[in-house]
């Protein structure tokens, strides 16, 4: 009779397992893919260049080895990036729980109970025990593709939040090279600003010189003192601003202000524009235009999931539990039970119609950023080179301008010391080369960060190769531990 029933019970669990591999094979509600691009760029940039490509470390072009440290020192510790990667390992759990809907639940259940009581009219004590082990075991069968179309989802938001990570990263590299080339300038100014004040002591004296021997008036003194004085004035600013962009480059680093040094360098020779590619390169080589495009693949599935959650659902348990007065006898009594039930709305006020329309305008929103993504991309990467390429033309006029004002100021003293004009000309022509000089080195700064970001917004595949930073916090250290024990 036992055997009957066994051969009927797997009889039944074949016939399950055979409708379960059909029915799961089916999404009815499979997102369609999109045959067009969704944001078709144009072919080509404004500017060619004929360089190779490279996608790799572009920093490591400026030849600075403290350069290059401190950017992979940012890229293992900054709070951003930190951020990010904790943030892809909560992606990573969440992708994994929804994953796990595929699979089937088993749970272990145990009883024990042990009762004691007195007969009054005997006056004797009784004892008993009983044991009790069961198991549980429960699976929907993924009738309308809902639970694939949920780790579906969930899966794509992890590889979005990567793509955050990698995001984050390109952002910090820029931010370094730019707060390192900033520094430079800084230093670089305070050099121009420390050889002008030695220049205008030596005109002070000279003048001096000249007023004693009646030769010049007490205004040309005064006005060479204030010129003096104005220059002298731009030493404070130039190293306040130097210090806070070494506290803003200490931030990236992920350290306290002032742990940071930085050693005096010269600036990198601008060289040729790097290997641009096409338009269409940076929806592969830009980490946002990836996340957003994710993300949008992430919100169909969403809508695939929401369309299948308003069918039926199909559920299958099953139950076996065995017990025994005594532990010994534990496996002589035993059930074992099997259900299917099947559930479905009739009316839910229109809850589950509502949360389709949702997600059918998240696909919406979603497609919106995604098509602003790429042109962003693509605006980003011509500003970039429409900035550099009439930026070199500025710097070269203004170099013209600085030229000529030396000229100028170097015939205005002439004609002074010959008496052939009062000091006007002198301090004019004087003021005019020193605040040129001066802003030459922003001039020049500009053009080498107009740089730095056409190698940001161009994007690459360095940030494939990032890894996860060592973890600091006491929780993450006794998880390591744990871990390693275990293993």
């Amino acid at each position: 009779m036992n055997c009957i029933k066994l051969g009927k019970i797997r009889h039944a669990t074949v016939v399950a397992c055979t409708v379960f591999l059909f029915l799961t094979g089916c999404s009815p509600f499979k997102p369609t893919p999109r045959q067009e691009p969704v944001a078709p760029l144009p072919a080509a940039y404004s500017l060619y260049s004929e360089q190779e490509t490279d996608t790799g470390k572009w920093w490591e072009s400026f030849g600075n080895a403290e350069l290059n440290r401190m950017v992979e020192e940012a890229l293992a510790a900054n709070f951003d990036i930190r951020v990010a990667w904790a943030n892809l390992r909560q992606a990573g759990a969440e992708a994994t729980q929804a994953n796990a809907d595929k699979y089937p639940t088993l749970e272990m259940t145990g009883d024990y109970s042990h009762a004691r009581e007195y007969v009054s009219s005997t006056k004797r004590e009784s004892t008993g025990e009983s044991h009790s082990i069961g198991l549980g075991a429960g699976y929907e069968i993924d009738l309308w593709g809902r639970i694939r179309a949920n780790a579906m989802s969930g899966e794509l938001d992890y590889m979005a939040s990567r793509e955050d990570l990698k995001t984050s990263a390109m952002t910090v590299a820029g931010e370094v090279v730019t707060k390192w080339i900033e520094i430079q300038v800084q230093r670089r100014k305070k050099r121009i600003v420390a050889e002008q004040i030695k220049a205008n002591e030596t005109y002070l004296e000279l003048i001096e010189l000249r007023f004693r021997n009646s030769i010049s008036t007490a205004l040309d003194v005064y006005q060479q003192r204030e010129n003096l004085a104005g220059v002298m004035a731009q030493l404070p600013q130039v190293e306040s601003e130097e210090q806070l962009l070494l506290n803003e480059l200490a931030f990236l680093l992920g350290k306290p202000v002032g742990s940071v040094t930085v050693t005096d360098a010269e600036l990198p020779e601008l060289a040729e524009l790097p290997h641009l590619g096409l338009p269409a390169d940076l929806l592969a080589n830009r980490p946002d235009v990836q996340s957003a495009g994710l993300a949008l693949s992430s919100a169909d599935w969403a809508v695939s999931a929401a369309r299948a959650n308003r069918l039926p659902s199909l559920n299958l348990t099953g139950t076996g539990t065995y017990s025994g007065g005594q532990i010994t006898t534990i496996f002589d009594n035993w059930a074992l039970k099997l259900a299917a039930a099947v559930v479905g709305p009739i009316f839910d006020g229109g809850y589950r119609k509502a949360a389709v329309e949702k997600a059918r305008g998240e696909v919406d929103e979603k497609l919106a950023t995604y098509e602003s993504t790429v042109y962003t991309a693509f605006k980003e990467v011509e500003d970039a080179l429409t900035q550099e390429k009439w930026q070199k033309k500025y710097v070269e006029a203004k170099q013209r301008q600085l030229d000529a004002s030396r000229v100028s100021l170097h015939e205005a003293l002439s004609r002074y010391s010959q008496g052939l004009d009062t000091y006007l000309p002198v301090l004019s022509a004087l003021l005019s080369a020193q605040e040129l000089e001066v802003s030459m080195a922003e001039y020049q700064m500009n053009l080498l960060l107009y740089r730095v970001e056409l190698h940001r917004v161009l994007g690459g595949t360095w940030m494939n190769d990032l890894e996860r930073p060592k973890a600091r916090s006491a929780t993450a250290k006794s998880e390591n531990v744990s871990n390693e024990g275990q293993s």
